[in-house]
């Protein structure tokens, strides 16, 4: 080899290892992301028993997550704008293991909510920043990388509502707070890679041009994107929340609808490490669009016409979640620079939640009013027409710094 080649390698060399830092810290962010969430929903009894929580209580303790991304989440592109991303993130992390401490000590309703809103910083900021990291430092790997974290994400989730009931039955009386708070230690290594992250060479404040959120006010994509975002939470967070009920109604036991739900949850981590890398090419995009819809459209009318089939019904849903992922990939793909990624994941994950949290709380006042589940299957299939909708607008392919004119982003940040 040269001198010059010998010179050139060690920091070829730098580079790929900090490039690796940063994939390894993206995924362990990911496995945090509903870890907090989705532990709750399996112990929730045993806390409102220890806690003197009402049932109105509980729907407050269950809505919280949805609120705390939609407001918590808006604050990220004003901190990455002010600080390192690696810094705000793992702040973000030491917070979120700072609330899954207090939560699991609470003694009281006001301290675990106040300890669930903690919890959910590290959660809302990492929903926001993710989808602009990629594109900042794998802008020709984004579909591997929103794969490896979407697939991170799921998994956390999946394993920490498996494991909830039976880390609280084995550590005996008062089970429920080793349940939440295990979660804590999983937070606090995550946090850790962020740390090491080097800045980026050649960036700087003044080079560093921030997108408001409030400028996206006026984008029809954005809204768009938003109501789609908000459309498939919908179907997300009934099945995750109303499913179990519905199966109990129909006379499955309550160990069984779990396993159900763990099943469906299982299957989705291959189909999230597939479609972002089949949604990075925009000729598929409609094509998934139009399989996950179809994978709900079947899988809730099995559920309607025949739950008996139940096991059978989780893989067209599966299927259907895989639209999740595909909304991951498209924020980085709907955005010219990292910046404007940032803002528009925070847009529209934001007010996505906040009008996709209308949808789970519609099909509890319908069968409070009915007694039936049929208002149930009627959200989710309108939904689904509306996703298709509005999906098919998404698809196409145009740029949200082109409504805005907003100008080119200087160099990416650590």
């Amino acid at each position: 080899p040269t001198l010059a080649t010998a010179v050139a390698d060690p920091p070829r060399d730098d580079a790929r290892r900090g490039l690796l830092l940063i994939a390894v810290a993206i995924v362990l962010t990911a496995l945090n992301l509903r870890t907090a969430v989705n532990s709750v929903g399996p112990v929730l009894a045993e806390v409102q028993a220890d806690l003197g929580i009402s049932g109105g209580g509980a729907g407050l303790i269950t809505a919280a997550p949805l609120i705390c991304f939609a407001v918590i989440g808006f604050a990220g592109p004003p901190l990455s704008a002010r600080f390192r991303d690696g810094h705000v993130l793992a702040g973000s992390l030491l917070a979120m293991t700072a609330g899954l401490l207090l939560r699991a000590a609470a003694g009281s309703f006001a301290v675990f909510v106040a300890g669930t809103v903690l919890a959910m910083v590290g959660g809302a900021l990492g929903n926001v920043l993710l989808p602009g990291l990629v594109k900042r430092y794998f802008p020709h790997r984004t579909g591997l990388l929103v794969g490896a974290y979407t697939s991170a994400l799921t998994a956390g989730g999946a394993v920490a509502a498996v494991t909830a009931a039976p880390i609280a039955e084995t550590a005996g009386d008062g089970g429920w707070r080793w349940a939440l708070g295990i979660w804590a230690a999983l937070a606090l290594v995550a946090a850790v890679p962020w740390l090491a992250v080097r800045p980026h060479g050649g960036a700087s404040r003044a080079t560093h041009t921030a997108v408001r959120t409030s400028d996206l006010l006026r984008s029809r994509l954005m809204w768009t994107f938003a109501v789609f975002f908000a459309l498939q939470s919908v179907q997300a967070y009934v099945l995750v929340g109303w499913l179990p009920s519905y199966l109990r109604d129909e006379g499955v036991t309550a160990a069984a609808a779990g396993l159900l739900l763990g099943f469906n949850q299982l299957l989705v981590i291959p189909v999230h490490a597939v479609v972002p890398a089949l949604t990075v090419r925009q000729r598929l995009q409609r094509p998934l669009l139009v399989a996950c819809c179809a994978g709900y459209v079947v899988g809730w009318g099995g559920l309607w016409a025949a739950p008996g089939l139940a096991w059978l019904w989780m893989v067209p849903l599966a299927v259907g979640l895989g639209v999740f992922a595909m909304v991951l990939a498209m924020l980085g793909m709907r955005a010219r620079t990292p910046q404007s990624t940032g803002a528009l994941a925070t847009s529209v994950q934001g007010w996505g939640y906040v009008i996709g949290g209308f949808g789970p709380l519609l099909v509890g006042v319908v069968l409070d009013l009915t007694g039936s589940y049929v208002g149930m299957f009627a959200v989710v299939l309108a939904g689904v027409l509306g996703m298709l909708v509005t999906g098919w607008s998404v698809t196409r392919e145009r740029y949200v710094d082109d409504e805005l004119r907003v100008p080119d982003a200087a160099s990416p940040r650590g």
